[in-house]
């Protein structure tokens, strides 16, 4: 977060460098990889909002969604909760839950609200409800955006290409048949992708994005590694070009 006042009301607490956030770039290549490049320091996003994030971006870019109306409904698994350990953690309590926690304003709302803000050149309102899930790692983000004007399938299509068609761990995945049409964490697990779908409501003209990623690669250690990659001019790639292990 940008602003020092965001600390207090997002994660209650003061930030003790107020100095540097001023200096400090946010860690999403996909969006800032000009001034990755420059920066001394870059600040890793939320594991919950850098999904949210990249699979909302190219339509708020594109003006195209009510800005005032964004759901994001999120599952992920338990070691988003980190390594400590507390009762909620355990296995038997944690074994086949669907738990809604913090399904109110989420401390990831701030990120995601800061970013598409600046990307839209107004204010972004997200209203975000995060589950825990019966898996260890993975996320998946189901965006619910409401559209301001007509789009076919095949402008959203064009949208989404024209803005990550570049991007080494950006996948579109929308398939007509199978099991597998849209994104699932099943298969990001293990790597740096993330995985970005869509599909139309048109009866109440929503736009369903949804969006998957690791939250101990994309979501953590993988977005960490790839920001440094970009600041000291490696391959983007470096250390980071593993499989999903599904189906292993």
């Amino acid at each position: 977060l940008h602003n020092a006042p965001d600390y207090d009301k997002w994660y209650g607490w003061q930030h003790p460098y107020p100095e540097l956030l001023s200096k400090s770039v946010f860690g999403i290549p996909e969006m800032h990889r000009e001034e990755i490049k420059k920066a001394q320091l870059v600040s890793c996003p939320g594991c919950m909002a850098v999904t949210s994030i990249l699979g909302l971006y190219p339509i708020i870019k594109k003006n195209i969604i009510d800005s005032e109306h964004i759901v994001v409904d999120s599952k992920i698994g338990s070691s988003g909760a980190g390594a400590g350990s507390e009762a909620g953690t355990h296995h038997a309590m944690r074994s086949g839950v669907i738990r809604p926690y913090k399904p109110a304003k989420h401390r990831h709302t701030g990120e995601i609200e800061q970013e598409l803000s600046q990307v839209a050149g107004k204010k972004i309102k997200i209203s975000m409800s995060p589950h825990a899930v019966d898996v260890v790692r993975g996320i998946l983000c189901t965006n619910h955006t409401f559209l301001t004007q007509e789009v076919s399938e095949m402008d959203i299509w064009k949208i989404y290409r024209e803005q990550y068609q570049n991007e080494k761990f950006i996948r579109l995945i929308r398939d007509k048949k199978g099991f597998y049409k849209f994104p699932d964490p099943k298969f990001v697990v293990g790597s740096n992708f993330c995985d970005v779908g869509f599909d139309i409501d048109e009866d109440n003209h929503r736009l369903v994005v949804l969006s998957a990623s690791d939250n101990l690669m994309k979501g953590a250690a993988g977005s960490a590694i790839q920001n440094m990659n970009v600041m000291a001019g490696f391959n983007e790639m470096d250390g980071l070009a593993y499989s999903p292990l599904t189906p292993v």
